[in-house]
């Protein structure tokens, strides 16, 4: 299963408008996406709602899992970009 340790670099952390960029890449790839933190807590990267309670905060870490395919490196550099845009 591929993943990616990334850290959160959003300034402001994990608002509405890069979770909704996260969920809109995850669905438009059709792979399910899962998003740890270091704490533990999991959620499915399909929900506005499961990410925004996580209250991730800029240097928060955080790793995303997704079942192997052609296109999932591809969509965890995408991710990634949104977690860490600099």
């Amino acid at each position: 299963m591929p993943s990616r340790h990334v850290v959160v670099r959003v300034p402001d952390g994990l608002h509405a408008r890069p979770v909704a960029e996260l969920v809109r890449l995850a669905q438009a790839h059709q792979l399910p996406v899962t998003l740890t933190t270091d704490a533990g807590a999991t959620v499915d990267l399909g929900s506005v709602l499961a990410v925004m309670d996580l209250g991730l905060a800029s240097g928060d870490e955080v790793r995303l899992d997704t079942p192997a395919s052609p296109a999932a490196e591809r969509l965890l550099d995408r991710l990634s970009a949104v977690l860490d845009p600099a």
